[in-house]
């Protein structure tokens, strides 16, 4: 296996560090794999539906192409304005071209379903290029069949993808990992990934984060010159990564990596020791959980309970919607799995980059799917699904204490509804025959909208319990999409907007003696530490991966200290300001 890329030169790409740590190892290209052909052919009475689809499939391709132009125009590089070009081009070859009118004419008088007519008219077109004598334009073949397979991948759908085939240890390359692909990794498959597109705030970063996966995200270039098998190195930290590197840079990058088990190793001296301030103020420190593989590394990192499991991922890589048995044994065990120690179960936010596959036929991703049919909105709207999650949810706390959390909630009528619909489905297990707790277990509100967070007050007659979600808070406070390639980098949690709103929330909770959290990635980043005890927060929830940082800087604090820091932090208007103030505080203290 070589040890170059495609150019025989050594390279350096950089983007965004999404998830710390350093790995040396073999490049796995999830974008260039062969593609199964279904080659059974369509009835008469689908082919519109799978013109329909084909479009779409296009218009899908464009936007991607679009994206990753727009990645690749921020990049400090000198392959940036070629790669621009590049993307102008496929554009072009997917706009009134002859791939998608052959395409077209092929589904109709044939009866070819959408990936099997693409798939002959890049063969047929790429064939005629490269049979001419002019080498530029027989070059273009390659393009075309680029072109062309990417239509294909958009076709079948993200979570039809190749991720079981990297062989292990490998370091995933690909243009974009979503949700889905990353709920598809197996344990040990792959030691890191980099991709061209993406934000460090985005769900996929997120899980990296959380799964221990060095990752860097937005590297635009990373879609040229790597082949299968090349040596590459990733260093997730600093959003770096080598392609051909050399003796020189083996030679660093395994004493960094050594470093970095090293420190990871201190800090896990660190599991069973109080979670608690100098001055004796006891924090619990939760974690988030988006997949099951996940909760091995919250128990090892000493994580005092579940502060919020995702339960979307029951509905990831499936066709079907899972039933109330099939909800009910993957949240059982679970909960017999964290022994006692409490678990919060989020009901189902699907939308956006977290659409299940199930349900996108019926409700699509809409115009914005952020500001969409999402969350609680969702779940009011099909209440058999929520019926189902409840049902399955109130069967589990059997096994161990639970609380259950709706997310996006905006207005007390939402959890009004909701608790009706909580009490009704507990009737029903009881009257069955199912054994379910004597009093049901607490039902909270994720505060994660500027109008809930603002109206706080109104909510706490309803609500059992709050958790604070600061990556949407932020989101919609700034109308900043956090995984949006030419916005990301604005997105700042230190905004005092959002600031303000947290605090609100903390206030209002402790004087209607409500249990809160925050359960944002901002809970998992020791800088912020000390912001939220001097705001009066007691309750942290984060990624398993950051719970032993935040220990540590947590048991160095002081909470009357923290306090005052958080005073003078809140007569700051200037997010710069508060961002230096903050790092200041955190060196001293």
């Amino acid at each position: 296996m070589s040890d170059e890329n495609s150019s025989g030169v050594r390279r350096v790409i950089t983007g965004l560090g999404a998830s710390g740590g350093v790995v040396i190892g073999r490049a796995f290209v999830l974008d260039r794999q062969i593609i199964q052909v279904n080659r059974k052919p369509i009835s008469d009475d689908a082919v519109k539906a799978e013109c329909k689809r084909l479009h779409e499939g296009v218009a899908e391709s464009i936007d991607q192409l679009k994206r990753l132009k727009s990645q690749s125009s921020s990049a400090e590089s000198a392959a940036s304005e070629e790669l621009g070009f590049l993307m102008d081009a496929y554009i072009h070859m997917l706009t009134q071209s002859r791939l998608v009118r052959g395409a077209e004419e092929l589904i109709v008088s044939k009866k070819l379903n959408a990936v099997h007519a693409v798939s002959d008219v890049i063969d047929t077109i790429a064939d005629q290029f490269s049979g001419m004598e002019d080498s530029y334009l027989a070059a273009r073949a390659t393009d075309i069949r680029e072109v062309g397979l990417r239509l294909m991948r958009c076709l079948i759908g993200e979570t039809d993808r190749a991720m079981d085939k990297a062989p292990k240890g490998s370091i995933l390359i690909a243009e974009d990992v979503s949700p889905a692909d990353m709920a598809r990794f197996n344990p040990g498959q792959l030691t890191a990934f980099v991709t061209a597109l993406g934000g460090a705030e985005g769900h996929t970063a997120i899980m990296a984060r959380s799964l221990g996966i060095p990752a860097v995200l937005g590297a635009a270039d990373i879609i040229r010159g790597v082949r299968g098998g090349d040596q590459i190195i990733v260093d997730g930290g600093r959003g770096e990564v080598i392609i051909s590197p050399t003796g020189a840079d083996i030679k660093h990058y395994t004493q960094r990596r050594a470093d970095w088990l090293a420190a990871r190793d201190k800090l896990a001296s660190l599991r069973d020791v109080p979670s608690a301030t100098r001055d004796g103020i006891d924090i619990d420190l939760h974690a988030n959980i988006e997949l099951p593989i996940e909760l091995a590394a919250a128990l090892e990192n000493g994580a005092s309970g579940i502060g919020l499991l995702r339960s979307e991922f029951m509905f990831m890589n499936k066709d079907y919607l899972p039933d109330e048995d099939e909800q009910y044994e993957e949240l059982a065990d679970i909960v017999k799995r964290m022994d006692g120690k409490p678990v919060t179960v989020r009901t189902l936010d699907i939308g956006g980059e977290k659409l299940a596959v199930a349900l996108q036929g019926e409700l699509g991703s809409g115009p914005n799917p952020a500001l969409g049919l999402r969350g609680v909105r969702l779940s009011l709207r099909k209440t058999e699904l929520f019926e189902a999650q409840f049902a399955a949810i109130l069967r589990a706390s059997l096994h161990g204490p639970v609380r259950v959390l709706i997310p996006m909630v905006v207005a007390v009528h939402e959890m009004t509804r909701a608790r009706q619909i909580y009490e009704t489905v507990a009737k029903r297990l009881r009257r069955e025959g199912y054994p379910i707790p004597e009093t049901l277990p607490p039902l909270g509100a994720m505060i994660e909208i500027p109008a809930a967070a603002l109206a706080v007050d109104t909510l706490a007659r309803d609500c059992d319990f709050f958790a604070i979600g600061t990556n949407d808070l932020t989101q919609y406070t700034l109308a900043i999409d956090r995984t949006d390639d030419q916005v990301a980098g604005m997105f700042d949690p230190l905004h005092p907007a959002v600031l303000r709103l947290i605090r609100n929330v903390i206030k209002v909770a402790c004087e209607r003696d409500i249990p809160v959290s925050v359960c944002g990635e901002m809970a998992g980043d020791p800088r912020y530490v000390p912001l939220f005890i001097g705001f009066g927060l007691r309750n942290l929830s984060m990624s398993p991966v950051n719970l032993l940082p935040v220990k540590q800087r947590l048991r160095r604090l002081d909470s009357r200290n923290s306090e005052q820091q958080a005073a003078r932090v809140m007569e700051q208007w200037d997010s710069a300001r508060i961002a230096m103030m903050l790092d200041d505080f955190n060196d001293l203290a």
